[in-house]
């Protein structure tokens, strides 16, 4: 299918083939037929991406912070990488369409081919042939209203949501700063609220198609008579409310807004403006409300309402992101706005490159509404797009999920130890051509069937969100693929059942990303410890640092949490160090009242084994970044392992103490141990039963916390079950 694509490193836009979307449950696959360009909003994005690397950290300070503390976490070299894999990226554009509803898996049953459908979401409802948007982005559009009206749809749900956020009733007057398409559909449903309206913008075409069909008086800003005519127009007592739909760097807006509104009245921020509030003579004088409007509503932001498709008690949230998009498309219905003269351009998705060139003020030409136009054809519906014949290796692998984690320490592994790359799976197909065509796949695709079904792809590598991980594993061991899966092999006991179960009907090797025990440190400290013949004593302390409740890892049936999802690598480890299995955990985790903190992510984890070692975890996310993350001591016959956050170790023997080399956390190792697995024809380089015995300890950690009680560990119990 065609698709606007942007690439962030190089800022070229254009048009291309891409793998159409996969659907999921709680998503909707749309056909469409128009999109809006919302020309402030896309502007800035395109720019953004065309700017030089030094202006694009100017404009996003926040990621260069990001950047300096991943460097202190885990390095230059390996924040290089992920850097690279984000700037290296492509860029969905778009956020509001219409079409016809394909299929649909929304949980409610709203909606059903055929269906006619307004869409909205950044990296969903993209300017794309087809796209797969989550059920709560979804609304019917009623038969009065036409496709191209109703693809702008997601901008009168923000135009709506500041106007709620003024509460404002009929016979007040409003004043709307900015009369772009933003401002002007304000000004409408202004105006079917009862209010009267009064227009302020720089360009005097916007201002003028304000006068004629949006507002009931219009003015440019730099007309020298606005303060009097704005005093004429509310009688002298000054506006209501004034809306800021402008987007600008100056501080203008925010001064204007203050100076023309009433005493006590309001001033609601939209638009994206700087906030530089003057406290006098205006806003304290006046004792003026200040607001901001947050996008489309209620929902905004919200990952459990947008993606996991969780709506709000209709009684309790009267007007959420879906309701506000409902009502634009009733009101609609009902001819309480009219459209038609906000449209400009109709350009054909072919053809998108020029419609930008418009925005971008490359082509000098009067626009505010401009629609992209969809026609049918009969390649847009394919999973898989070929993209190369590259000779195929021995092990010839393919990829499901290819996030950043995998493009920095997957595939160019897989890459440099000899096996060819053959095909790449994501959901979102923009995501898969990059992928493939900046690593060299053979080809991209959507559907994971596409991979799992082809002959010559021999082995596959698994990192999606983990609640997936054992269905796609157990689906590769029964196409007869060899498995890489990244951690957690299964994020409860039903998946690891399901997935021992079908390992004793495939014998092929199955092997989890547990990277740590492959580092250069931890081999040279296992060397160390092998023969001492006594048990050993393992502290891991972790800082490993907070995440908030609403990131997908931290949400049960999809992350579920970091017991599972990240300190399984330290279970992995301390069996990689004893040589041994653990037998018995007890945990306890910290209480507070504090929402905000994830009790379980800090916590004291004893873990004994049966060779008499003894392992303590502390994982801790309530401290400072500032401190390195993982501290590893291990302690016996008379020595002492220390790993410093794999960055380098120490070996403490005979009173002196040898410092170690390292090379990172053992990404490239594993993944060469296990290419090299394959091709001498051995068994996985971790057993399967030691993958399961990690597996099932992080749920007995879970059991001790619920219980307040050790936790007896017998894996032969599922194992021989």
């Amino acid at each position: 299918m065609k698709q606007v694509i942007q690439n962030f490193k190089t800022g070229e836009l254009y048009v291309d083939e891409v793998p159409l979307p996969s659907l999921s449950e709680g998503m909707v696959l749309v056909e469409n037929h128009f999109s809006l360009i919302s020309a402030g909003t896309e502007r800035g994005t395109v720019k953004v991406a065309q700017a030089n690397l030094l202006n694009k950290a100017r404009q996003r300070p926040d990621l260069v912070a990001q950047v300096i503390q991943n460097i202190k976490k885990e390095g230059l070299s390996a924040t290089i990488s992920k850097v690279k894999a984000k700037l290296d990226s492509l860029k969905a554009l778009g956020y509001s369409t219409a079409g016809t509803v394909i299929s649909s898996m929304d949980t409610n049953g709203m909606f059903k081919p055929g269906d006619r459908v307004a869409c909205a979401g950044v990296d969903y409802a993209s300017h794309a042939e087809i796209v797969a948007v989550p059920q709560n982005l979804v609304v019917k559009i009623p038969d009065e209203v036409s496709f191209e009206d109703a693809a702008y749809t997601t901008l009168g749900a923000i135009a709506m949501q500041g106007i709620r956020q003024a509460e404002t009733v009929i016979g007040e007057k409003v004043c709307v700063i900015g009369l772009g398409l933003l401002g002007q559909i304000t000004c409408q449903l202004l105006q079917a609220n009862g209010c009267a309206v009064f227009g302020i913008d720089l360009s005097e075409s916007f201002v003028s198609i304000a006068n004629e069909h949006s507002a009931d008086k219009a003015v440019l800003r730099n007309d020298p008579n606005l303060r009097t005519i704005c005093d004429n127009f509310t009688n002298g007592h000054g506006f209501d409310t004034v809306i800021i739909t402008a987007a600008t760097q100056s501080n203008d807006p925010i001064e204007l807004a203050g100076d023309l509104t009433r005493k006590k009245g309001k001033v609601v921020v939209v638009g994206v403006v700087p906030m530089d509030i003057p406290r006098d003579p205006n806003y304290y004088r006046k004792e003026i409300d200040i607001k901001m409007s947050c996008s489309y509503g209620p929902g905004r932001y919200d990952v459990n309402y947008e993606e996991n498709g969780q709506d709000y008690p209709y009684a309790y949230v009267r007007w959420t992101e879906q309701r506000n998009m409902e009502t634009f498309l009733d009101l609609l219905g009902r001819k309480s706005i009219n459209l038609k003269p906000l449209t400009t351009h109709v350009v054909d998705i072919a053809d998108a490159e020029k419609a930008y060139d418009i925005i971008l003020g490359k082509v000098k030409e009067h626009h505010i509404g401009i629609l992209l136009k969809y026609s049918g054809n009969e390649t847009k519906s394919r999973s898989s797009i070929s993209l190369s014949n590259k000779p195929l290796s021995t092990i010839n692998t393919a990829f499901i999920g290819a996030g950043s984690f995998a493009q920095s320490y997957l595939i160019p592994n897989v890459k440099s130890s000899g096996a060819s790359l053959d095909g790449v799976v994501t959901s979102l197909g923009i995501t898969a051509k990059n992928v493939a065509n900046k690593f060299g796949f053979n080809f991209c695709s959507s559907e994971a069937n596409d991979v799992l079904g082809k002959e010559e792809v021999n082995t596959i590598f698994i990192a999606t969100p983990h609640s997936s991980h054992a269905d796609l594993s157990i689906k590769a061991l029964q196409t007869g693929k060899n498995v890489f899966v990244e951690k957690p092999l299964a994020i409860n006991m039903e998946q690891l059942n399901a997935v021992i179960e079908t390992k004793k009907k495939h014998t092929q090797p199955l092997m989890v990303g547990f990277n740590r025990r492959f580092a250069p440190v931890s081999i040279s400290i296992k060397k160390e410890f092998a023969n001492t013949g006594e048990p050993i004593v393992m502290n891991m302390r972790i800082n490993a640092g907070s995440i908030p409740k609403d990131n997908w890892l931290q949400q049960k049936d999809i992350g579920a949490g970091r017991i599972i999802g990240e300190m399984c690598h330290f279970i992995d480890l301390m069996q990689f160090f004893t040589g041994s299995e653990p037998v018995k955990v007890y945990a306890d985790c910290i209480n507070s009242t504090n929402d905000k903190i994830t009790t379980a992510d800090n916590i004291a984890i004893v873990v004994k084994f049966k060779d008499g070692s003894v392992g303590n975890l502390t994982y801790l996310a309530n401290g400072d970044k500032g401190m390195p993350k993982e501290l590893i001591e291990v302690f016996g016959g008379s020595k002492i392992g220390v790993i410093n956050d794999f960055k380098d170790g120490l070996i403490y023997k005979g009173s002196k103490a040898t410092k170690l080399k390292s090379s990172g956390k053992g990404h490239k190792e594993e993944v060469e141990a296990f290419i090299n697995a394959l091709k001498s024809g051995n068994e996985s380089p971790i057993s399967f039963r030691s993958i399961c015995l990690t597996t099932l300890t992080t749920f007995k950690i879970h059991d001790s916390l619920f219980t307040g009680m050790p936790q007896d560990i017998n894996v032969d119990e599922i194992l021989n079950g």
